[in-house]
């Protein structure tokens, strides 16, 4: 029970930013309204990717000065969980977009940013699927998780500050802060980060025994068979 405290944690977390989510008070903001709502399902998706995708660089640079399996499976599960919660990100952030600028894809340059950063992972999973030698797939996938990485943060952080976007607090758009002026919708928000950024590590880890499992498999089959 003691080393489970965090999962626990992340599953009151998310019910309660749920709970909060769709029943809280929230500022009436022109044209957002409602919707203002997503934020604290479509903007904490973003957090837990990047940091799942942070967690994924750290250990590709782990292997590459101490190659070993376990580095490498640590890296590649956080990468795909990253992944799922960057699409599920786009998703959200599409729907909100249908509501609040009256179309899915606007081509706004957060939105594009996101999805070319996307593109470049989805690379990463096809780098690893094309290479059949299980270390020069990991070293190759170890090299371009930490060139995915930076170029991630320019796409999402960097470009959208210094080009015209729809987004809050981009391109010289007023983020949130500078509306909800009673800082409310802070006692869900945070609470909702934490939550999605545990699940994507509680999710990532099971995905990491199994890969460990699979491995201890193959190998004692490889001894018996010899």
């Amino acid at each position: 029970m003691r080393s489970n405290w965090w999962k626990i944690v992340s599953v009151g977390l998310l019910i309660y930013a749920i709970i909060g989510g769709l029943l809280f008070e929230v500022p009436r903001l022109h044209i957002v309204n409602e919707t203002i709502r997503s934020l604290y399902f479509h903007v904490p998706m973003w957090f837990g990717m990047v940091f799942l995708f942070l967690a994924s660089m750290i250990y590709a640079i782990r292997y590459l000065r101490n190659p070993n399996f376990k580095d490498d499976a640590y890296s590649v599960e956080f990468a795909n969980v990253g992944l799922i919660y960057g699409i599920l990100g786009i998703i959200t952030g599409m729907i909100w977009a249908n509501y609040t600028w009256g179309s899915p894809w606007h081509g706004d340059p957060k939105q594009n940013g996101a999805a070319i950063a996307l593109l470049v992972y989805l690379a990463y999973c096809i780098l690893r699927g094309s290479v059949n030698s299980e270390e020069q797939r990991a070293r190759l996938s170890a090299v371009y998780n930490i060139f995915a990485f930076v170029a991630m943060i320019p796409l999402i952080f960097i470009i959208p500050r210094m080009t015209s976007s729809m987004h809050p607090g981009s391109g010289g758009n007023p983020g949130f802060n500078m509306y909800d002026l009673d800082s409310k919708m802070r006692m869900v928000f945070y609470p909702a980060v934490i939550g999605w950024i545990l699940l994507g590590t509680w999710i990532s880890t099971l995905r990491i025994r199994m890969r460990l499992l699979e491995e201890k498999i193959i190998e004692s089959e490889d001894e018996k068979s010899s």
